[in-house]
């Protein structure tokens, strides 16, 4: 219908094209039929629904790392004696050891992946991390816990590397923005779920009948039982359907494409510096978001506020990722991501001078606002840039440049903890712990982020005109 438009008061009319009569409509009934239209275009596939699921599974367990496992972890760790001021470090240390285990291998598993091999290794990935997460409440070894964290870690980080690679398969670039955004927002409220269950276990164990030891068992368990069954339904209908096509020898192929996309990541300028300030400023949040509860919990504040505060958090998270996912269809999404780098480094001040509890409550909140828009948009940002038969390697590179290049984050806040383990110094009248003083270094990481950012966004859009 319709190749004329003609307004005359308060009506429309229409003329058709086969008869050539004109037809009368209201007005309002034509903004009304377009907005319709609008919201048919937003509609979720079963592909993308079954896409943003794994994102609510696997943020269950996410969100226990940022909570309940570090505190469990620092109640193995006293048992055993450990020094307090040795506990953050320790904690750290194991989150910097996984994260560079990704990172030797997300490359290579990437290339791998576009060769046809997306949901078998993705699959892999998902039944390690699981696997290792329904064993963590096994052990009373604050050793073996953090072994098994690891490889729960490097399980999970792996999976995101082809979760993330699939979002050029599973939507049009056009929607990639607002369905990246809706993944991180639901897996937000998603996780909510199991981790309410898990809390009130915990907390109120003699209520159920249960110890404390059986509790932490069944939280592990419920956990790992969510991140798989969630799983699932994106296994029944995701089908890899970019891919590059392989030569004789799968293994060999895998390195020289390898070697050949860092050549062309270096060719391709605005690509390298979006990666290298990717590597910082992502840095940043995820340091912040993986030694939140460990960094409460090493300045003595209550576990339970810390774990309320947290859920807090996920709540905030949700429309707030949502909202950013409909903010990019009005407004450029690098300048979206300057403002959530610009918001962090407000939040990593203010965390500064953390010493009490409604401080981290008030700082729980502010993450939960900005935490998903700039993980979000990040992802999408990529997918934009990238051809699509290659998404795996490139995003494998990313995980290197950011989840896997996390541990310098940690490995900072870590080491500067332990050399200034006793320490205390004033500032402004508020006395700082060495905890404290380890995470004013994380300032470093959102400075120069921001800078990167602002030169690869240059680029990009000169290179779009």
């Amino acid at each position: 219908m319709g190749n004329k438009e003609v307004i005359a008061c308060s009506d429309v009319a229409l003329r058709c094209k086969t008869t050539g009569r004109v037809k009368t409509l209201p007005y309002k009934r034509i903004i009304r039929e377009r907005g319709d239209n609008m919201k048919e275009k937003f509609k979720l596939t079963p592909l993308e629904k079954s896409w943003i699921l794994y994102d609510i599974g696997n943020s269950a367990f996410i969100l226990m790392v940022s909570t309940l496992i570090p505190i469990f972890f620092n109640s193995l760790a006293s048992a055993a004696g450990v020094n307090e001021d040795l506990y953050l470090s320790y904690w750290g240390y194991a989150g910097s050891l996984a994260t560079i285990l990704v990172a030797f291998i997300g490359p290579i598993c990437g290339t791998l992946a576009d060769r046809r091999f997306k949901k078998p290794i993705f699959v892999l990935c998902v039944v390690v991390g699981v696997l290792a997460c329904a064993a963590l409440g096994l052990v009373s070894n604050w050793l073996v816990f953090l072994g098994l964290f690891v490889l729960a870690r490097v399980g999970y980080s792996s999976s995101i590397i082809f979760y993330d690679s699939m979002l050029t398969e599973v939507t049009e670039d056009s929607r990639m923005d607002t369905i990246s955004s809706m993944g991180y927002a639901y897996g937000y409220i998603g996780s909510v779920v199991p981790f309410v269950v898990c809390l009130v276990l915990v907390l109120m164990p003699d209520t159920f009948g249960l110890t404390m030891g059986t509790a932490m068992v069944i939280a592990f368990l419920l956990i790992a039982l969510w991140w798989l069954g969630c799983t699932l339904p994106l296994l029944k209908h995701y089908k890899q359907t970019a891919f590059v096509t392989a030569e004789k020898s799968a293994v060999k192929d895998t390195f020289r494409q390898l070697a050949r996309t860092l050549r062309d990541v270096r060719k391709e300028k605005h690509i390298f510096l979006y990666l290298l300030s990717f590597f910082f400023f992502i840095d940043g949040v995820y340091t912040i978001i993986d030694m939140a509860t460990a960094y409460g919990a090493a300045l003595g504040l209550d576990s339970t506020g810390l774990l309320l505060a947290l859920l807090v958090t996920q709540i905030v998270a949700f429309p707030c990722a949502i909202l950013f996912g409909r903010l990019s269809a009005k407004y450029d999404a690098g300048k979206l991501i300057k403002i959530c780098i610009i918001a962090y480094t407000c939040i990593n001040i203010f965390g500064i001078f953390l010493v009490s509890q409604w401080q981290f409550w008030v700082l729980a909140v502010c993450v939960g606002m900005f935490q998903g828009g700039i993980q979000a948009l990040s992802r999408s940002y990529l997918g934009k840039i990238i051809p699509a038969e290659r998404s795996g390697e490139f995003y494998g590179l990313m995980d290197i440049f950011g989840k896997g290049a996390s541990f310098v984050g940690l490995t900072m806040v870590s080491v500067v903890s332990q050399m200034t383990a006793g320490m205390s110094v004033k500032v402004f009248g508020i006395q700082l712990q060495n905890e404290n003083i380890a995470v004013a270094s994380l300032l470093v990481l959102f400075v120069i982020g921001y800078i990167l950012f602002s030169k690869a966004d240059q680029l990009n859009k000169e290179r779009v005109k």
